[in-house]
């Protein structure tokens, strides 16, 4: 949670120089939004492309935890994952008003994810050691921070070792993939993204999409074996 808090601080203190107080006619609590709109952000897209930065504090709050969980995915490495959202956040407020809506905002703003975290890999050529995560939870969409849920109470401390050491093996296969495999896994499979979501970040075909997600299930489930025996 730390890590996201601090991305958005730096975000803030560079782009919201006024504070998080609304532009006016914008709820905090977002009530009174028009329901009908297919695409929920573009009420607040809208106000940051008319100059009203504290609008972009709403999609911050409303993107951060899946963004964070995207990267973490892509890097396997928890300051890696919050330099890549803080990036993309800093280059989706700078170019927002080149989003022309032909596709969902998230689309387009969870693709600048992507790009950031396919160089932030390549910048980086090995890892030495990954926070673990729950893998076996899905994502949650709900606002807040990152969708890490804290071990149960009831859990011993020798299970919760093999708990975390088993983690961080399943995030080391993830790793092992080849980059273009590992992007549709972790966009389809544990972020749960739609083939056509996928095209649109990507900017593949839809049959691209799913061969690709083929092998990299093929080969995760390969490299799993190896380490766990047969799944």
């Amino acid at each position: 949670m730390e890590t996201i808090t601090l991305t958005w601080h730096s975000i803030a203190h560079l782009i919201i120089r006024h504070g998080t107080k609304p532009p006016g006619g914008l709820s905090q609590t977002e009530e009174g939004r028009p329901r009908e709109n297919r695409d929920e952000d573009s009420q607040y897209v809208a106000l940051c492309r008319e100059g009203e930065p504290a609008a972009f504090e709403v999609l911050v709050r409303r993107h951060q935890k899946r963004m964070f969980n995207i990267a973490y995915r892509m890097t396997g490495n928890y300051e890696d994952a919050g330099d890549v959202v803080q990036e993309a956040f800093l280059s989706a407020y700078r170019t927002i008003k080149q989003f022309r809506g032909e596709a969902k905002f998230s689309t387009w703003l969870y693709g600048i994810v992507v790009n950031h975290a396919r160089n932030r890999m390549r910048q980086t050529n090995s890892r030495s050691y990954h926070e673990p995560v729950r893998f076996d939870d899905p994502p949650s969409r709900e606002e807040g921070g990152p969708a890490i849920d804290p071990p149960s109470r009831d859990i011993s401390a020798v299970d919760l070792l093999v708990q975390k050491e088993t983690q961080q093996k399943v995030q080391s296969c993830i790793n092992g993939l080849d980059k273009e495999h590992r992007e549709v896994l972790v966009l389809r499979d544990i972020q749960g993204f739609s083939y056509e979501e996928i095209t649109g970040m990507l900017g593949i075909p839809d049959g691209t999409v799913k061969s690709r997600l083929s092998r990299a299930r093929n080969a995760l489930k390969d490299s799993l074996k190896k380490v766990f025996g047969d799944i």
